[in-house]
């Protein structure tokens, strides 16, 4: 992997973690066009979702350490059953990563076509969200077990995991900032957790391409930043149909030259 491609598939990943348009869908979009090679490929993969977790921590690290805080006086406070309904909301994609791995990475190789199929299931769920009318309500048990299994749903390539879940949240009547928030925060122990399995498994060495390595997760928490703070605001203000719309496009794209 050359330092350019490292640069580009870093900020690629920075951007499309948290915008909603699937990170992992134009990954193997960008990887096909630029021939990444797959010895390379889930190394860098590892590295880049640890660099977007890091942003998320460095985001909402108030919140996190609110939660971790509260959450150690051991009484049932607010912050102990947002812990809960974190807990919940991450059961489901943990089942999926146990038990579901090795199929799920036979998609992760090149399907161009099912990630264009799954990318216009993204834009039919964020064109939902435009005809929803403002709400306040918070996130409950029930909203984090849907959600939850909604975040199973979007392993697969082309589904937006940010955008699937913040759409399910707002269509089944969360307030918007409850839902962003909620959203980042559910993912950040399941990717922790798939990264420290992929590199206890000891097939991803860095050694060789410390440097492109590097870049990529530096472009990645960088980008990474800017797209988080960014989203949180597309959310608030209602504007996800717009990336609907982009889903839409780069979907039917890559189905018609897949």
């Amino acid at each position: 992997m050359s330092y350019l491609e490292a640069l580009i598939l870093g900020i690629i990943q920075g951007l499309t973690e948290f915008l909603p348009v699937s990170s992992s869908g134009h990954l193997e979009l960008a990887k096909a066009i630029m021939g990444v090679e797959i010895e390379e490929d889930v190394t860098f993969t590892v590295l880049v979702h640890g660099a977007t977790v890091l942003s998320t921590i460095v985001i909402f690290h108030r919140d996190i350490w609110k939660i971790i805080r509260d959450s150690l006086k051991f009484e049932w406070n607010e912050s102990m059953q947002y812990a809960v309904k974190i807990g919940i909301s991450m059961i489901p994609v943990l089942f999926v990563g146990i038990f579901l791995k090795d199929e799920l990475e036979l998609l992760f190789n090149g399907n161009i076509v099912f990630v264009g199929f799954m990318l216009l299931i993204t834009s039919v769920l964020l064109g939902l969200t435009y005809f929803l009318k403002k709400t306040e309500n918070e996130i409950t048990y029930l909203s984090a077990v849907i959600i939850g299994l909604v975040q199973a749903f979007a392993v697969l390539p082309g589904i937006s995991r940010s955008g699937a879940t913040i759409a399910t949240g707002l269509l089944l009547g969360n307030k918007k900032e409850s839902v962003s928030k909620f959203s980042f925060l559910m993912v950040l122990i399941p990717i922790i957790g798939a990264n420290i399995l992929d590199i206890a498994d000891g097939e991803h060495s860095l050694s060789e391409t410390s440097i492109p390595m590097l870049i990529g997760f530096v472009a990645a928490f960088v980008s990474g930043l800017g797209a988080c703070k960014l989203m949180i605001k597309i959310v608030n203000s209602g504007k996800l149909i717009y990336f609907g719309l982009y889903c839409l496009i780069v979907g039917a794209v890559a189905i018609y030259f897949g």
